[in-house]
């Protein structure tokens, strides 16, 4: 069986199972789904998957070649950051350390910890460190109009954003729903910021975080929404904070 195939035989191909990755590489999650979606495939039967990410061209033949597998090649996708790639299921013994592998990568995902390390640099400042990034932080919680850095609270605030911006775009790319220019605004407020600032013994937590992501799409609205509910329902922050605060989430599709 030759690597790649020619545009017609890719087009003729019947998939035994198909996906889409979505906007995820190879190195935040996508292998894992490959792998999962891969165990629906019988033995020299073909996978098709979606894909919106570009980087997934080049990764994905070497990975098939190492795993065992024939990477038959690419076809445009049905838009045009879309991109459908083919790849052959290989013989049993490929096919049991696949499934092999996917129960060990399963189990590392799931015990899989972060890990950063912080100093404090300057007065109100700490440098924070994790993989090949690093930035500053201020002081706890932060009522200036302006400061050096961003504090604490703002920076929990801002990853929550983050977490759920970046979470809906890949669940909608993977859903097949085109929606831009997101935004989204988050307001946390504190019980008592008095405790806080050390001048009571109240409750310095905080009370209410509320988050409204703004959509611009003319997909269907009630598909939108359902993406909407399922990415909070994924949320690492979102669901972590769902238990300490009072947490609102709103979609408005404009």
């Amino acid at each position: 069986m030759r690597d790649v195939l020619n545009e017609r035989e890719l087009a003729a191909l019947t998939p035994d199972a198909l996906f889409d990755g979505g906007a995820l590489d190879c190195g935040s999650g996508l292998v894992l789904l490959i792998r999962e979606n891969m165990a629906r495939v019988p033995a020299g039967g073909v996978l098709e998957m979606r894909s919106v990410e570009p980087t997934v061209r080049d990764d994905l033949p070497p990975w098939c070649r190492m795993v065992g597998h024939d990477f038959l090649g690419a076809l445009p996708g049905e838009t045009e950051r879309q991109t459908r790639f083919f790849v052959r299921r290989g013989d049993g013994a490929a096919a049991q350390q696949e499934a092999e592998q996917l129960t060990h990568d399963m189990e590392r995902a799931r015990g899989y910890e972060w890990r950063l390390r912080a100093r404090a640099s300057a007065s109100l400042e700490t440098s924070v460190y994790c993989r090949n990034f690093a930035w500053k932080l201020g002081q706890p919680a932060s009522f200036e109009e302006q400061d050096a850095h961003p504090s604490a609270v703002e920076a929990l605030l801002g990853a929550l954003a983050a977490d759920l911006i970046t979470g809906f775009g890949v669940a909608c790319s993977r859903a097949g729903l085109e929606v831009d220019d997101l935004e989204l605004t988050a307001n946390g407020r504190l019980h008592d910021v008095t405790a806080h600032l050390g001048l009571s013994d109240g409750d310095p937590s905080l009370a209410a975080i509320d988050v409204k992501l703004f959509a611009s799409t003319f997909d269907d609205e009630a598909r939108v929404r359902a993406v909407w509910d399922d990415t909070l329902r994924r949320s690492p922050l979102y669901a972590t904070l769902q238990k300490a605060t009072a947490l609102t989430a709103k979609l408005a599709i404009v």
